[in-house]
């Protein structure tokens, strides 16, 4: 298993509309991402600035391919059309990412 930490920034005037889309995401969304091996999946924000926590459970070898097949997945593409333009990229993400992923450095179960 392996651990995920994220950040993103959020517009302000998104927070509401953010928070009301995520109360209850589509079924198929929650089904792909568990397909795709993600669990104990969590946001959180923090003034302007979303953090996002979670567990992948699968081989290593095939991360990159399941989140490749996640964004592939039928309306993964629909919800992320409502959901990308309330964020706010980090100027410091490596290309090609949209949320900057963080270094673990510590965990205690």
């Amino acid at each position: 298993m392996r651990r995920f930490g994220q950040v993103i920034g959020i517009d302000p005037s998104s927070v509401a509309e953010y928070r009301r889309r995520h109360e209850k995401i589509w079924p198929q969304i929650e089904s792909a991402i568990r397909e795709a091996g993600i669990r104990n999946y969590s946001i959180f924000l923090d003034g302007n600035q979303l953090f996002g926590y979670f567990e992948y459970h699968g081989p290593d070898e095939e991360y990159s391919q399941r989140m490749e097949q996640l964004a592939a997945s039928p309306r993964m593409r629909e919800w992320w059309d409502i959901i990308e333009p309330m964020q706010r990229p980090r100027e410091d993400r490596p290309a090609g990412e949209w949320w900057l992923s963080l270094e673990e450095i510590f965990h205690q179960d």
